[in-house]
């Protein structure tokens, strides 16, 4: 089928001559929201990942944001979860796959050793990985244990 005589309603979000997103930002909103609402901050670009995570004390998590129905389901029902119990990471990021594609290359470079993964949830203590959970540690799982291994995690690496 040609396109030829048809407009095509293709968006992207930035400026003109910045790269596509893969999504439409509007079908984003309500996937972003499910973090943010409780807290997360949204790392959007390159700049925002290091000036949080580059040479930074203390402890972070981040979680590696998707539209896959594992990250809906799963990863992020657990990560709200697990962020009511003490103690818990010092601040919390969230970039997301697929649409902040900077940001995320960025977020992942701090994952060493691991391949690239969505959704995924990183802690760091320090600047310096220190816990990783991968997609296949997330998918086919209820949230609550997710969840618990989250929580289990905070305990071991987010104490003083």
């Amino acid at each position: 089928m040609s396109t030829d005589g048809r407009k095509l309603n293709i968006t992207h979000a930035g400026a003109p001559m910045q790269p596509r997103t893969m999504y439409d930002e509007r079908f984003l909103v309500p996937m972003r929201r499910d973090l943010t609402e409780v807290g997360f901050e949204e790392l959007r670009t390159a700049e925002e990942v290091d000036n949080a995570l580059q040479d930074k004390t203390g402890t972070a998590m981040v979680l590696v944001n998707s539209v896959c129905g594992c990250s809906a389901r799963m990863a992020r029902p657990a990560a709200r979860i697990a962020i009511g119990h003490e103690p818990k990471p010092e601040h919390l990021y969230t970039v997301f796959a697929g649409q902040d594609a900077e940001a995320t290359e960025k977020a992942r470079g701090y994952f060493t050793g691991y391949p690239p993964s969505s959704p995924s949830i990183a802690i760091l203590r320090d600047g310096k990985l220190v816990w990783m959970m991968e997609r296949w540690q997330i998918e086919g799982r209820p949230a609550e244990e997710i969840a618990e291994d989250l929580v289990s995690a905070f305990e071991e690496h987010c104490r003083d």
